[in-house]
């Protein structure tokens, strides 16, 4: 009966060392839980919490206690890896934020009001800061942080707790494709700004060919601003919106096999 309450103890110790190596790295990383604002003490107890709470849940795709150290520290090394890895991933696609702000504040001529961006951690441009923090306010109103939680389960089947390192080519081509996908939203979000601003400017171009005495960028500077700002007014809930669905798809596709 004492041996069988031992291995019992010890194996669920275990189990829960490891869950909490993936979990706690990915918290530690992935938006919102893990952004700045939010107290460490917190992300810490968090992460132990869930560990505590998906012990039972996952000990059974877990594997036996290794009887080597070396493998032990092996063991939990990659599953810490694989915790950044996630946690990265959901990283990136804020960034897709980060860059539609950026390309609507160069259209609007705004590029130079800079601000602390709480979302990248880096001084950004306002607007990219109105967008990020706007995406991880929602985030969590939405409860995307349940399928977050939810993709770390779900790792799991894609990237077993074997010890090994899972191949470095099938994580940088993740990698690549989600910084491409991130990219590509971030600039579709800001097509609406790019078409405006770009008929603004050939428009003032014409304007000043046709009128050298007006000086063009009195003129052209105040309407540039106030076009952009109408047009984020018109599109930031459909914006948000769009890149609320790519985050989902992107996530469940670098996640589940």
């Amino acid at each position: 009966m004492q041996n069988f309450l031992q291995e019992m103890v010890v194996g669920n110790l275990f189990a829960f060392l490891l869950i909490f190596m993936r979990f706690g790295t990915a918290l530690m990383i992935m938006p919102g839980i893990g952004d700045t604002f939010v107290s460490p003490m917190m992300r810490l107890l968090f992460a132990l919490a869930m560990s505590f709470v998906l012990t039972p849940v996952l000990s059974p795709h877990l594997p036996a206690i290794p009887g080597h150290t070396g493998m032990l520290l092996a063991l939990l090394t990659s599953e810490a890896f694989i915790g950044i890895f996630i946690g990265t991933v959901m990283r990136i696609l804020v960034s897709a934020l980060d860059t539609a702000g950026t390309i609507v504040s160069i259209q609007a001529g705004l590029s130079n009001a800079t601000l602390f961006n709480p979302a990248t951690e880096a001084q950004g441009s306002i607007i990219s800061a109105v967008y990020s923090s706007l995406g991880v306010t929602l985030l969590l109103v939405a409860d995307f942080h349940h399928r977050m939680l939810a993709s770390v389960v779900d790792s799991y089947q894609l990237y077993p707790a074997s010890g090994a390192f899972p191949e470095m080519g099938d994580l940088l081509e993740t990698i690549s494709k989600t910084v491409t996908m991130a990219f590509k939203i971030g600039v579709q979000m800001a097509i609406p700004f790019l078409v405006v601003g770009t008929l603004v400017q050939i428009g003032f171009g014409v304007l000043g060919r046709l009128m050298p005495q007006l000086q063009i960028f009195f003129v052209a500077m105040p309407l540039q601003i106030f076009l952009s700002l109408l047009i984020l007014a018109l599109t930031l809930s459909s914006g948000i919106i769009y890149w609320l669905n790519g985050y989902e798809t992107i996530l469940y596709q670098s996640t589940n096999p």
